[in-house]
């Protein structure tokens, strides 16, 4: 499916964001009239703390619901996206199916949020190493602002990228979160090209989409106060927070939709370099801790040497994903300086289950994220209780 086909399918989880969008609005408007009327109270110099203690307390508002709630509708999305690239099917009652596979998953919001931030945190690591262009025009005048602005563009698209390795924790389920985090990664890293290109677009239309949903609903809004003689910065503000909500649930919805299609495209076939490991983890401490969890979890036996030097890369072995019974591969690897753009004929592509049947499930603990059988009591990794 094209990432129209994937939007149109996936309508029902935009219109679960909307709702949930909605919520976030009626509170936050709620706020706003109990601190805008309390500084009414003491003329207009009160009523403008009041509207800064609302400011500072929506911040905490969002951080509470999405991160608790939101993230289930967020991850949700990803989880079912990444299912229909691996069966080529939308599941019925998509929303309840996608939240049963991130519970399933993940068992916390807490582990999700770990392992979202690590990646997030890579993603922007390896992309500060990667982009040099910029230093050797710093003789151009005002080439400085222009790498800046380029600079805040890449930010902005990389939040999808971080997304799309996120989704492959859910296409490669039948291994540990942690080295799927790694394994979708490394694939961004071997694609940053063309994946960076392809978010960069679609960040342009969100963007441009974005100011065009606040002109429209401020129109009207804007008109409306007019007409009851209320304040036009309260009809700025509602006007915004309208147009979030519409970015949350359907803006940000396709631009996902466009970034996954694209990241999931390259994905299953590209060749994993193993030796971009090592390399990634002295690129990135994000990387490195992801790494260190993964071996917690069992997927990788082998610690990776972090100063060795370049050596040849003939003897490289790309290890086959077990698709039932998971064992252990052992890798034969080196580091090399810096991240490849191009991999050795060599290299063989993982072997990745294309069924589409669910996948298997198990326990992953609440506390490190390690998988555990199903039939566990305790986590065979740190010992938590399950």
């Amino acid at each position: 499916m094209n990432a129209e086909q994937l939007f149109r399918k996936t309508m029902p989880f935009c219109m679960a964001k909307c709702a949930l969008g909605g919520v976030m609005v009626l509170i936050m408007g709620l706020l706003l009239a109990i601190f805008a009327g309390i500084g009414w109270l003491f003329g207009d110099t009160g009523l403008f703390i009041g509207f800064l203690i609302w400011c500072g307390s929506i911040k905490y508002v969002h951080l509470l619901i999405m991160n608790y709630v939101g993230y289930l509708f967020k991850a949700g999305h990803i989880a079912v996206l990444a299912e229909v690239a691996a069966t080529g099917q939308v599941p019925s009652n998509q929303v309840e199916y996608g939240k049963e596979l991130v519970k399933e998953r993940f068992v916390t919001a807490n582990v999700y949020l770990a392992l979202d931030k690590l990646i997030a945190g890579a993603v922007k690591q390896i992309q500060r190493k990667i982009e040099k262009a910029s230093n050797y025009l710093d003789f151009i005048p005002g080439m400085d602002k222009a790498a800046s602005l380029v600079k805040w563009f890449v930010e902005l698209s990389l939040g999808y990228i971080d997304e799309c390795c996120l989704g492959y924790t859910f296409y490669q389920s039948q291994q540990g979160a942690f080295q799927s985090a790694c394994d979708g990664v490394v694939i961004y890293a071997q694609n940053v090209k063309h994946l960076l290109k392809n978010a960069a677009m679609t960040m342009l239309k969100l963007i441009l989409a974005t100011l065009a949903a606040v002109l429209v609903i401020f129109i009207p809004v804007g008109v409306l106060f007019k007409l009851l003689r209320w304040s036009g910065l309260f009809a700025f503000v509602l006007a915004c927070l309208i147009a979030w909500v519409v970015k949350f649930a359907f803006l940000d919805s396709y631009v996902l939709c466009q970034t996954m299609a694209g990241y999931m495209a390259v994905a299953p076939t590209t060749q994993i370099t193993f030796d971009l490991y090592g390399s990634l983890c002295r690129i990135s401490s994000s990387f490195k801790e992801m790494w260190e969890k993964a071996k917690a979890e069992g997927g990788y036996s082998t610690q990776p040497d972090y100063t060795a030097p370049a050596h040849d890369t003939s003897a490289y072995e790309a290890p086959a994903y077990q698709t039932s019974a998971y064992e252990t591969p052992a890798y034969q690897a080196s580091v090399h300086d810096e991240v490849s753009e191009e991999m050795p004929a060599v290299y063989e592509a993982p072997q990745i289950s294309q069924t589409p049947t669910r996948r298997s499930r198990g326990k992953f603990c609440g506390n490190c994220g390690a998988k555990n059988e199903s039939t566990a009591g305790f986590c065979g990794s740190c010992g938590a209780k399950l």
